[in-house]
């Protein structure tokens, strides 16, 4: 292990010391040596480095001006020469740990210098940066800052000296998406029946190809008539008027376009475009209504089946989305349609 470290570590307003909700439009200052949290780190260093500075910066502040931060956040550890950068934990603080993982990414990337953050596993910055950076499963809450700290600086050591990481279940830190080749003295055949086995007999046993987890939603039941409610066509099928004035790309949208139906009984084929990668939309593009439905809608409104469509369609493409991105994008546009009067939704999808 290499000796002397020297690391710089990041706190929020909170953990820094300065004050709580308010103190968060707090800008980024700097303070020699260990702040807070800071000393479980220093501990958890036991001789191999030194925490030389901390930077503390208010959640409000970094998440209303977050490029500005991350720039006066790098001018001000770039003088201490760090060999680490550590960030939290976060645990479930969701300001806090987009900051945290903003500021390691770009330590990372402008500096080149190794960095860890620590976070618990519904805390958005997890999913917005787990793909760039090692991030510590944490506890809920700061009850397990002694467990997520001496995690965090045990990889973070190792970072710096180039040394092996191990797997995510070895280490503690999210998957990052990356495979490795392993020598095994055993056939896949074989590692697949003992898993199996281990699986009926109730025993622990780790998977070679760990698979996404999502939420279950159960959709909200229609709370009026459907001949007296007002409904609105949302799609993530990508379809956007000619020209794609929003600039949408084939994937990822972080905003949900919105365009006018006001007076119009039908999408005609060459009003529209689909800013979309996922799927072939040559049908899409023949006829809009295959993916968004105005025509039938329109009919049902004038037979009483529907009380009123909603003025606008939206849409949207998730290709590639962090589930985080594309939840707080949907949060969104609820709130919209709340406050438009909608009282349901058709999302139709490729």
């Amino acid at each position: 292990m290499a000796e002397g470290l020297r690391v710089v570590y990041y706190l929020n307003q909170f953990f820094g010391g300065i004050g709580g909700e308010e103190k968060a439009f707090e800008g980024p200052q700097i303070k020699e040596g260990v702040v807070g949290p800071g000393k479980a780190v220093q501990d958890a260093l036991k001789g191999r480095g030194k925490v030389v500075a901390t930077i503390i910066c208010g959640d409000n502040y970094f998440s209303e001006k977050t490029d500005e931060a991350t720039q006066e956040i790098i001018q001000l550890l770039t003088p201490y020469k760090p060999d680490i950068v550590i960030a939290g934990p976060a645990f479930n603080a969701g300001r806090y740990g987009v900051a945290c993982g903003a500021v390691c990414k770009a330590v990372q990337e402008k500096l080149g210098i190794p960095a860890v953050t620590g976070m618990y596993e519904e805390n958005p910055g997890v999913g917005l940066y787990k793909r760039v950076l090692y991030i510590i499963r944490t506890a809920d809450s700061a009850r397990g800052m002694s467990e997520a700290v001496s995690k965090m600086v045990n990889v973070a050591i190792k970072l710096a000296n180039n040394e092996n990481i191990g797997r995510p279940s070895e280490e503690g830190y999210f998957p990052r998406g990356i495979f490795r080749s392993e020598a095994s003295d055993r056939t896949a055949a074989q590692r697949a029946i003992d898993m199996l086995l281990a699986k009926l007999q109730e025993k622990p046993f780790e998977t070679e190809v760990p698979l996404p987890e999502f939420e279950h939603i159960k959709p909200a039941l229609l709370l009026k008539a459907l001949s007296s409610a007002k409904i609105a066509l949302v799609t993530d099928g990508g379809l956007v008027v000619k020209s794609n004035p929003d600039h949408f790309t084939s994937g990822n949208h972080a905003k949900t376009g919105k365009y006018s139906i006001k007076g119009i009984d039908r999408l005609g084929s060459g009003d529209y475009e689909v800013a979309h990668g996922g799927y072939d939309s040559i049908a899409v593009l023949r006829d809009p209504h295959r993916l968004v439905p105005l025509d039938v809608m329109r009919d049902l409104e004038k037979e009483g089946m529907v009380g009123k469509l909603h003025d606008y369609f939206y849409a949207t493409a998730g290709v590639g989305a962090p589930l985080e991105i594309a939840k707080k994008a949907g949060q969104e546009l609820a709130k919209e349609l709340e406050a438009e009067g909608v009282d349901g939704v058709i999302l139709t999808s490729t």
